[in-house]
């Protein structure tokens, strides 16, 4: 191989690397975005539960009303009226780990093996 080949390789593996990062700062701003956009709403999705693979039971709040909805590929049915006293709601909290929580958890499970 000759230099020209190296510095193309470089030069590749450096634009891919450019995308990459500028690919995870745009997906973490939008997120934040749309986050912060429906956050003020009327309507909230609290829960999504999977019946098939294009199925979905939801709870979602509407106003000050909790409502069971099912959702399908071509359609949503309203199925019932859920009373919020029945729900177990989360409290703002946020239960979701970081990748890196949940890669340290998993490294410690392979080195307890």
């Amino acid at each position: 191989m000759t230099a020209d080949s190296y510095i193309q390789f470089i030069s590749v593996l450096i634009i891919f690397i450019v995308v990459l990062v500028a690919t995870y700062f745009v997906t973490r701003y939008l997120a934040g975005y749309q986050k912060e956009k429906n956050s003020f709403g009327n309507i909230e999705i609290i829960e999504t539960g999977r019946i098939t693979t294009n199925k979905y039971i939801q709870i979602v709040r509407l106003g000050d009303k909790y409502m069971a909805i099912a959702v399908g590929k071509d359609e949503i049915t309203a199925l019932c009226e859920v009373d919020k006293d029945s729900l177990k709601l989360a409290d703002g909290e946020d239960h979701s780990a970081s990748f890196k929580e949940i890669f340290d958890k998993f490294k410690s499970e392979i080195k307890s093996k």
